[in-house]
Order: structure tokens, then C-alpha cells, then sequence
């Protein structure tokens, strides 16, 4: 099991060139890894993820670079900054076939939400506060949300939460279908430790491969998606994990990796 930390607390989380560069390289390393099989990413301090930076933006410095001369971005370095830096975040993410867990508290806005629906469960504390507060500071939904929040609450929920910027309770979010699990604020490291750890001893192949049928279902015919997963199915049933899985029922006990 592997955890990202986001650690800018003074500044609720927002990112920074570097926080971007390191959050790419960690999930760089858990798609690349053998040994990870599930991975947490939570906040430090009051929130998980402000988002962008407002006090880099009002200095007209684009959406990373807090240390440039103040005004000195061009339109092309503001895109740079999303495409190249921001967007390699969520990209990455969905490269990785292994379960991401967004650990969700205090407040997740903005580019910061956006980041957690591009993981695969996000599980939040009770007090949490959701929004995609966009057009309140007069800009687009740069980080995913135009494409990730239809596929969950359609287009006109979708169009909703973006023009009014609503503040969401974290119920109201699972009510919607924006969050998977809520917990009481004391409960929130020790569930999502053992839902994840539930996931870490699971068949490792099935698991990957059930995601990734999601995910490229999404975009799929219905036709498509059944000859992909019958691929997938000759495949695991080869494993050792089947047979033990079988084994388990006609044994009436547990398998192994449960």
C-alpha cells in the first residue's frame, strides 16, 4: 500500500510547481511498481486540496509559477502549465490500474475535487466540504471537471454545480453519487486503512483487469466491452487465484486472499 500526502497546509493544499512535479513522479512510481497494490491519496492539515493557487493567479503569474514576475505569463504558459504539469496529475491517474482511494477532509474545491473524482473511491469525513468554485475567481473548469462530473450527475447537475459554485456537504455529495463512502470525522483514517487493506489482499489480476474493463467501457459498445472482458476472463482463470477462489467454495471457507 502506498500514500500521497499532499503537504502545503499553510496554503490548504494548493498547488505549487513543485507539489505537482512530486505528485507526478509518486504516481509514476506506484504505476510502475510491483509491490503497490493500492494507493491513498489524502491532504495534510485543514483540507484536502484548494486547488490553484489564487495568490499566484492574482499576480497574473498563471497557475504554478509563484515565484515569476508578477504579471509576466503569457496565454501559452498558462496552458503550458495546465497541459504539461497539472494535467499529467489525472492523466497519470488513469494509467494506473491498481485502486486509488481519495482520503477526503476539510475542503476540496475546485481543481482539488477534480483531482478526487479522477480517483476511483473517494471515501470523506463528515465535516468535508465540496465545490467546484470555478467561476467564482471568473475561469473555465480547467482540470477535469467539464469531462469527469456528466459521467457521474449528467449534464444538468453537471452544469449546475459549475455556474453556481455551490458549497456541497460531503452527505449531500454522496447523495449525488460524488462520493462513495461518508464517515465520522474520528473513523476517517481507520476506514479508509481498511478498505484499503481489504483491497491489498484481493486477487491482484481481477481487480486490475475489472478496472480497466470500467474504465475503457466508458467508451465502448456494449459488443466491445463483452469481447474485452472475455479476454479477461480466459486470462485470470488460468491464475492461481481462481483455483484457490474455487477451491475456498467447494471447501466452504475463506480463500486465501480474503
Amino acid at each position: 500500500m502506498a500514500r500521497i500526502t499532499l503537504n502545503r497546509p499553510n496554503s490548504l493544499n494548493a498547488f505549487s510547481s513543485e507539489m505537482i512535479d512530486l505528485w507526478i513522479q509518486a504516481l509514476e512510481t506506484v504505476r510502475n511498481s510491483e509491490e503497490i497494490r493500492v494507493v491513498i491519496i489524502s491532504g495534510n492539515g485543514r483540507g484536502f486540496c484548494a486547488g490553484g493557487d489564487i495568490k499566484t493567479m492574482a499576480k497574473g503569474n498563471g497557475f504554478l509559477d509563484s515565484d515569476a514576475k508578477e504579471g509576466s505569463s503569457s496565454a501559452l504558459d498558462r496552458k503550458n502549465s495546465l497541459w504539461k504539469k497539472i494535467h499529467r496529475v489525472p492523466l497519470t491517474m488513469k494509467e494506473i490500474d491498481k485502486p486509488i482511494i481519495a482520503s477526503l477532509h476539510g475542503f476540496a474545491f475546485g481543481a482539488g475535487f477534480d483531482m478526487a473524482l479522477a480517483c476511483d473511491i473517494r471515501i470523506a469525513a463528515k465535516s468535508t466540504k465540496i465545490s467546484e468554485s470555478y467561476l467564482k475567481v471568473g475561469i473555465v473548469p480547467g482540470d477535469g471537471a467539464a469531462w469527469l462530473l456528466p459521467r457521474f450527475v449528467g449534464v444538468d447537475q453537471t452544469l449546475d454545480l459549475l455556474w453556481t459554485g455551490k458549497v456541497l456537504t460531503a452527505d449531500e455529495a454522496k447523495e449525488m453519487g460524488l462520493i462513495t463512502h461518508v464517515v465520522d470525522d474520528t473513523q476517517l483514517t481507520t476506514f479508509v486503512s481498511d478498505y484499503a487493506e481489504k483491497l491489498t489482499k484481493g486477487p491482484q489480476a481481477a481487480i486490475a483487469l475489472t478496472k480497466r474493463a470500467v474504465y475503457q467501457g466508458l467508451d465502448m459498445s456494449f459488443k466491445a466491452s463483452l469481447d474485452m472482458i472475455s479476454s479477461s476472463m480466459a486470462i485470470v482463470s488460468e491464475l492461481d487465484d481462481f483455483h484457490e477462489g474455487v477451491r475456498a467454495i467447494n471447501e466452504r471457507r475463506s480463500p486465501h486472499f480474503k
